[in-house]
């Protein structure tokens, strides 16, 4: 029965290439539009990741700490849940960068180094967000040998606030885009279904199952997912060639993962069965 479902599903593309075609046109499309939501979706949460464990807060230290005391302080750091790293910056390595940055050398005005040794240190992506850092900066600012903390990057939270926003635009949009990739399938298989409807007839007139009418169809649509998906993994594997030239992508969505190839391929033939099972509910025995 198995092997007849699926040498009628390869006769109903001889027998309707067009409906085929066509099929497999707007299923391409779909997958297209599914596939291109998710990797924009899966780009801006990337992109705020690492705008986010690029957040450093500056922890300056009293003039008085000890080279032991400040190892103590680096412990404490490191056992904190929320810090992703530390660097520790004293006093020669702060003139140093000061005059990189500035141009300016203080030294020449005066004989002793007024910038303190610091602490600059990275915090966890789930961290770093507004509340979490106010109490952060608090707690920090207690510890024993602590002149001040400072977080200076104020245009980033911005920036994450602006990506926060698009990537709950980009969510709709991928939702929207869904709708309309189900609708364009469906309205595919109903054309399809509408120029076979003679034939349907004819079978129910000869007494065929209701399996032996539909199951060809769902392995139909099927078939033009797998064929859909493929196409769609060409186009993308054409698209990463081009960026690699400019950019790395994330491990989460570069195809060379096997995850992420069957993922791509997966979409197709699941939306072709799901569209063509809803699409059929209709088609009864009754003449």
């Amino acid at each position: 029965m198995i092997y007849f479902w699926i040498k009628e599903s390869l006769k109903l593309i001889g027998r309707a290439k067009s409906s085929f075609i066509l099929s497999l046109i707007s299923t391409s499309i779909s997958v297209l539009l599914i596939s291109a939501s998710i990797l924009t979706i899966e780009i801006s949460g990337q992109l705020q990741n690492n705008l986010k464990q690029n957040i450093s807060i500056n922890i300056f230290l009293k003039d008085s700490v000890s080279q032991n005391f400040i190892a103590q302080i680096k412990s404490v750091l490191k056992k904190k849940i929320y810090i992703n790293s530390v660097t520790f910056i004293n006093k020669e390595e702060a003139a140093q960068n000061f005059i990189k940055e500035t141009g300016e050398d203080f030294r020449k005005l005066l004989d002793y180094n007024p910038l303190p040794a610091s602490f600059t240190i990275t915090l966890k992506g789930q961290y770093a967000d507004k509340d979490s850092l106010n109490k952060i900066t608090a707690s920090l600012s207690k510890l024993d040998g602590v002149d001040e903390v400072v977080f200076q990057q104020q245009f980033i939270y911005k920036l994450l606030n602006y990506l926060s926003r698009i990537k709950k635009y980009v969510f709709v949009i991928a939702i929207i885009l869904l709708f309309i990739s189900i609708y364009i399938v469906y309205s595919t298989v109903k054309l399809i279904v509408k120029g076979k409807y003679d034939e349907l007839e004819t079978m129910k007139l000869v007494g065929a199952r209701l399996s032996t009418i539909k199951i060809p169809i769902i392995l139909n649509c099927i078939f033009a997912g797998l064929l859909s998906g493929l196409i769609a993994l060409i186009i993308f594997k054409a698209v990463q060639f081009y960026f690699n030239n400019f950019l790395t992508l994330p491990a989460s969505i570069n195809l060379n993962n096997i995850y992420n190839i069957l993922l791509l391929l997966a979409i197709g033939p699941l939306l072709g069965f799901i569209v063509s099972i809803f699409s059929l509910r209709k088609i009864t025995l009754k003449i």
